[in-house]
């Protein structure tokens, strides 16, 4: 009698058009150190002419670990295949490969690993980048047990994660087919929300994203209003799911800087006239809705600039901010307060036509202490005071003498 056992891990691979690439993927699947009789393999062609689906089926008759290979109809997006996968999966765990992209070899054994010995939901496993830029902020350190709020994981969501498939399933997430780009933002941004815990493998490089040389990427193809379909989808799933306040406002960041604040960057000098009024038309909800101070305070001066500007309706004065930022050019900067506040002097500053308040103009300190002369004006300014007085009414040396 054969006992079937449940695989520890699924590699989800949805594949469209995948050659050559598709070659180096599956042979980093192949040499994975984890026992092949601890992970499977579901791939689904999603309708490729290249020789995509006959390559996985060849593969399927000859790699160490059990491979389903299901051949489909063209559904558009990689939504479709992965959700045919994650129905199909019995790991305990399921992760996304695409099939572009490549894994390290110890990267299932050491991302299931991690999630064992921590009893987390999500892993992120280190990504390098061949011929594309990866996300870095994130690769610090190692982490056993973090969250979305305490760690810039908030800016990684793409759906290459090891994911404990019990939570997907106990919450029915899916990938949304309806949304052409950042479809795996909205997935990964309520898995971390959802997890009980999130491990980062920070010290070994599990992913390899690799850049297509025919740039056939999703997430570069496709009109700037899918752009604001994700940006809708993303912000609404983070408002519904974290009361208003801080927490909130520290994810609403991702949504706003990396796919809002582009639509208001160096493209849009070049956007003809009805481009820039129906950006501004897609904008205007998202910013009543989700534009808070809390959110504004986070950001660096000429992101925060640009964007109260569209929230203000003011494309006019948008466009002279977006071409001094286009051209690279340093806004000089104006220390006040004994050099405690610094204001970036960018275009309409101060201007009474303009009427933009200072306050957008603000550095916050990490973005000040880049000006010589800024002095922090810290929270412990009443303890420097009181080491003053104290210095002051000891012998002449201070401390030192006092000491000596």
């Amino acid at each position: 009698m054969t006992v079937v056992t449940q695989p520890d891990v699924t590699v989800i691979i949805g594949a469209y058009e995948a050659m050559p690439y598709l070659v180096e993927c599956l042979a980093s699947v192949e040499v994975q150190t984890i026992d092949p009789a601890r992970m499977e393999v579901i791939a689904v062609d999603d309708g490729s002419t290249d020789g995509t689906g006959e390559y996985l089926e060849e593969f399927a008759d000859r790699a160490p670990m059990p491979v389903t290979v299901i051949r489909q109809d063209n559904s558009g997006g990689p939504s479709g295949p992965r959700n045919v996968g994650l129905g199909k999966a019995a790991g305990r765990y399921v992760f996304f490969l695409d099939a572009d992209d490549r894994l390290g070899p110890e990267a299932l054994e050491r991302m299931v690993a991690m999630a064992d010995k921590n009893g987390t939901d999500v892993v992120l496993g280190k990504v390098e980048g061949i011929n594309r830029i990866p996300p870095k902020s994130m690769w610090g350190k190692t982490l056993d047990r973090t969250d979305v709020f305490s760690s810039n994981i908030k800016f990684t969501l793409s759906a290459q994660k090891l994911f404990r498939r019990a939570l997907l399933e106990k919450h029915g997430m899916r990938f949304d087919e309806s949304l052409w780009t950042g479809e795996d933002a909205l997935f990964t941004m309520e898995a971390y929300l959802r997890a009980d815990g999130v491990s980062v493998v920070a010290d070994y490089p599990c992913y390899y994203l690799v850049g297509r040389e025919d740039g056939k990427h999703v997430t570069k193809t496709g009109s700037y209003t899918l752009r604001f379909d994700s940006a809708r989808a993303l912000m609404k799933l983070i408002a519904d799911m974290v009361p208003a306040g801080a927490k909130r406002d520290t994810l609403m960041i991702r949504p706003f800087l990396i796919t809002l604040l582009p639509q208001f960057g160096p493209k849009f000098v070049t956007d003809d006239e009805e481009v820039r009024r129906h950006k501004f038309e897609l904008a205007q909800p998202l910013m009543d809705a989700y534009w808070t101070p809390g959110v504004a305070r986070r950001l660096k001066v000429h992101e925060r600039l640009r964007l109260h500007l569209v929230a203000v309706r003011r494309p006019e004065l948008l466009l002279d901010v977006v071409k001094f930022v286009k051209a690279k050019k340093q806004a000089a900067a104006i220390l006040e307060k004994r050099g405690t506040r610094v204001y970036l002097v960018y275009p309409h500053f101060r201007s009474k036509e303009a009427g933009i308040p200072d306050q957008v103009f603000l550095a916050e300190p990490r973005e000040a202490r880049a000006f010589e002369g800024y002095r922090e004006a810290a929270a412990n300014s009443f303890l420097r005071r009181a080491l003053r007085k104290i210095r002051r009414m000891l012998p002449s040396g201070g401390f030192g003498a006092a000491a000596a």
